[in-house]
């Protein structure tokens, strides 16, 4: 590290790229900064989703954008019963922050001057208010600064160089811009990326180092996760389920076996299905999705069901070939063949310990999100990313 303590560009990369034999070290090095900076302490928030869905950009992570199928509410204003409630539980209850959120990437002065009498009348409270909002001509965020908000989320989401390829309905820069005007006018600012859609480390550190300039008051990690693979004999020569999307279902050929019959193997199932291929699970347990329960794995099991897909339990894969498996189920071998085999198996989630010591080498606080914490299920996954990344202002 130079003399003046603060990493540089190689410096940063160096520690992405730590050897699994140094992590306990840099675990522990990670766990000093953080306890430096911000104790044994927590920060409790509550989130009021204001404006949900219906966004018009292509944001590729987004479950708000009207291009993502992701099963969420959508409306334009809560109610106000909900919205002031809100406000007065956080009041009441002596919390950080009341965090209001609204999807949507450009606003009506009519709309700003609602929100604004919304967020003047909260403050009378004395709540600490923020917002994750869109982009905000100066006359629009001097409406709410007047009216009282005090902080404001706008993330880069990744670097300056990979930004085109998660959205293209606006630019990197616009976002920049957006936080400098909003840091002119005396916001305060929380600002994260979310890492994981395919950029390089390289690109991981540029947006630390952009982050760094900007000197926000917080950061979120989104991390992600990796599919699970397992020591199967040859399990090189199975798919993973992300790669069959990321095709558009392209190579699967006529029929497919699915290893792994928890809910992300049985709702590939369900779309593969529906796509007209075959398809088998096979599953080691003894029923399928045995950890989900509730409605919504009757309907993904009763559609595999009825419209013809096939599954073997209490199945414990042992070879895995390109056309075919095989595995041991109640003390005897069985062999299935079919066009191609898709691992969906599980996810593993992503280490976040060398990306929370580089930025809590600056004293910035770190929030952790989605599957880098633990992988779950997706419509979790969306909602708790929703929410922690509210929680954050």
């Amino acid at each position: 590290m130079n003399s003046e303590q603060n990493l540089t560009r190689e410096e940063a990369i160096a520690i992405l790229n730590t050897p699994d034999e140094q992590l306990n070290e840099l675990i522990e090095r990670a766990g000093a900064l953080r306890k430096k900076y911000k104790g044994n302490h927590v920060s409790i928030h509550l989130l009021t989703n204001a404006r949900s869905g219906n966004c018009s950009q292509n944001c590729a992570y987004c479950a708000q954008s009207c291009r993502s199928h992701a099963d969420i509410e959508k409306y334009k204003w809560v109610d106000d019963e909900k919205l002031y409630g809100d406000n007065t539980f956080v009041h009441d209850h002596k919390l950080s922050r009341h965090c209001i959120g609204l999807s949507g990437m450009k606003f009506s002065d009519a709309e700003i001057e609602e929100l604004a009498s919304k967020i003047h009348k909260m403050k009378e409270e004395g709540t600490h208010l923020c917002c994750s909002i869109g982009f905000l001509t100066k006359k629009q965020a001097l409406m709410l600064k007047e009216a009282g908000l005090d902080r404001i989320n706008h993330n880069l989401n990744t670097s300056r160089s990979n930004y085109p390829n998660i959205c293209t309905t606006h630019t990197y820069e616009q976002r920049v811009n957006n936080i400098h005007m909003l840091q002119d006018l005396g916001f305060e600012i929380c600002s994260g990326g979310i890492i994981g859609m395919g950029e390089s480390k390289e690109d991981v550190v540029d947006m630390l180092l952009d982050l760094k300039e900007i000197n926000p008051e917080a950061v979120i990690l989104a991390v992600g996760s990796d599919d699970l693979i397992l020591p199967i004999e040859g399990i090189e020569n199975a798919v993973t389920a992300m790669e069959v999307y990321n095709n558009d279902f392209k190579g699967l050929g006529e029929s497919t076996i699915i290893l792994g019959g928890g809910l992300v193997g049985c709702e590939a199932a369900a779309d593969y299905i529906d796509h007209g291929v075959k398809t088998m699970i096979v599953e080691m347990k003894g029923a399928l999705m045995p950890d989900i329960t509730g409605l919504y794995r009757t309907a993904v099991h009763d559609f595999i069901d009825e419209h013809g897909g096939k599954y073997e339990v209490n199945a414990k894969v042992t070879k895995v070939g390109k056309d075919y498996v095989t595995a041991e189920q109640n003390g005897k071998e069985i062999i299935l063949k079919a066009d191609t085999v898709v691992n969906a198996m599980g996810r593993r989630n992503h280490s976040t310990e060398a990306l929370e010591s580089v930025i809590n080498e600056k004293g910035i606080p770190v929030w952790k999100i989605g599957d880098c914490v633990r992988a779950r299920q997706i419509g979790d996954s969306v909602r708790e990313g929703w929410t922690a990344a509210m929680e954050i202002i």
